[in-house]
This record gives C-alpha cells, structure tokens and sequence, in this order.
C-alpha cells in the first residue's frame, strides 16, 4: 500500500501446508479464473529462499504472477494461457533484501509497482529456462483410477489430481467404490448422506475430492499430501 496505496488486496490462503509448492499451487489455480485480467497474484511458497533459485514474473491471458521460481505458479497461469517468465533483475526497484523473506522484500514489492501500473519490461529480462510442475499423472484401468493427493482443505476434504473427466465417464453417481480401502458412494454434493459419512465427489475446482458430511476425511483416513490414492470401482 505504501506503493499502491490503491491497491485491492485479496488474501486467498495463509493455511497452506509449509513448504508444500504443489498443494500452493493448487490453491491459486483453483482461484485464478475468478480473478480479472489485470489483477496481479503474488505467491509464495519458497521453501528454496536466499538460494540461486530465481525470482519471476509470470505474464498471462492479462494477469501477472510475481513468486519464486519453483513451479508454484506455472498450473495457474498456464491455465488463462500462453505463458511469458521473466526474471526479476532490476535491483534498483529492491530495497534492503532479507536473506529469509523474499516475500516481504522482493514479491510483495514487486506486485506493488506493477499493480500501480509499472511496465512489465522495467522488471527484467525474458527467459525460456523456469521451473516446471503439474500435478502429477493419473492412470485409469477398466476398474481403477489411480492419482494422488494434492490438497486438504480447511475441513479435512482430501482434493486429488484425478479430474472430473476421469471420473464421470467411467463411474455413475451413486455407484459405490473403494477408496482407502473403504466404501463411500459417488455422488454430487456433501448433503446427500448421513452425517459422519464418507463421500467422494467432484468439487467446485473440478478435481475428485473424499470428504466426510459435517467431519474430517483427512483425519478419518490419515491421509496427508502428496499421498498416492487409488479409486476401485466395479466394471460395468
């Protein structure tokens, strides 16, 4: 603000597990179609701070993203788009750089000056050479779907990379399956079985998703990022 005094800041999520870029990652993707073109992210999950990794800029469909380069907003912008790096070489727009909290230092400053209305060439040169993710492959069988897990909300649903499209072609809703090794049906939304009762289910951001009606599937399965995940179903 005290660049851009005005500047509309929105907070997506201070609750993203430490040093989790993927799960990071999922977070802004699932936001940045919401968002007008215009608006500048700044993302920081930078588990590699005050090392050689470089500091970017990403431009697409209109919208720019300042972070570390380390993948974290490479599903994101590549979701609006073609995608334009950056890298953040024009130490004179920098003032005093703490070795831990690039976030502070160079992001957040970053964002500001182009927010006010900065010309994106003023930050650094172009580059073809940044950091790659995605999130993950997925295997489908005549029975199965295999992925992983790549986010757990604040209510414990367990978000995988398996997408609705994997899904809704092979399984119907109410169909029961096998996931963690327990039963849950498929269906549309969290209200459509009993209380304390698991469920999976294709959630707003278009990904399978387990949850629990009013608990806690990550608890009630003891499941974590990152880990891999298996849906059974009977072959029709």
């Amino acid at each position: 603000l005290g660049i851009d005094p005005r500047a509309t800041i929105v907070d997506i999520s201070h609750t993203v597990p430490q040093g989790d870029i993927r799960a990071g990652a999922f977070a802004l993707y699932s936001v940045v179609p919401y968002f007008p073109v215009g608006t500048v992210h700044v993302a920081v999950v930078d588990p590699g701070v005050g090392t050689a990794r470089n500091s970017i800029v990403i431009s697409a469909g209109g919208h720019l993203f300042v972070g570390p380069d380390n993948g974290l907003m490479v599903p994101a912008a590549s979701r609006l788009g073609k995608i334009e790096v950056r890298k953040i070489t024009n130490l004179g727009l920098l003032g005093d750089v703490s070795a831990t909290f690039h976030g502070r230092d160079v992001f957040a400053r970053i964002g500001a000056y182009l927010s006010e209305g900065m010309p994106l060439q003023e930050v650094g040169e172009k580059t073809l050479d940044h950091v790659h993710l995605d999130f993950g492959m997925v295997e489908v069988s005549e029975t199965s779907i295999t992925g992983q897990v790549i986010y757990i909300d604040d209510f414990g649903n367990v978000i995988t990379n398996i997408r609705a499209a994997d899904v809704l072609g092979l399984i119907r809703f109410g169909e029961v399956v096998h996931i963690f090794y327990r039963k849950m049906p498929v269906i549309r939304t969290y209200g459509l079985v009993d209380e304390g009762k698991l469920l999976a289910l294709v959630g707003s951001h278009g990904f399978l998703e387990i949850a629990v009606n009013k608990g806690n599937a990550s608890k009630e399965l003891d499941v974590l990022c990152n880990d891999p995940v298996k849906l059974i179903f009977s072959k029709k």
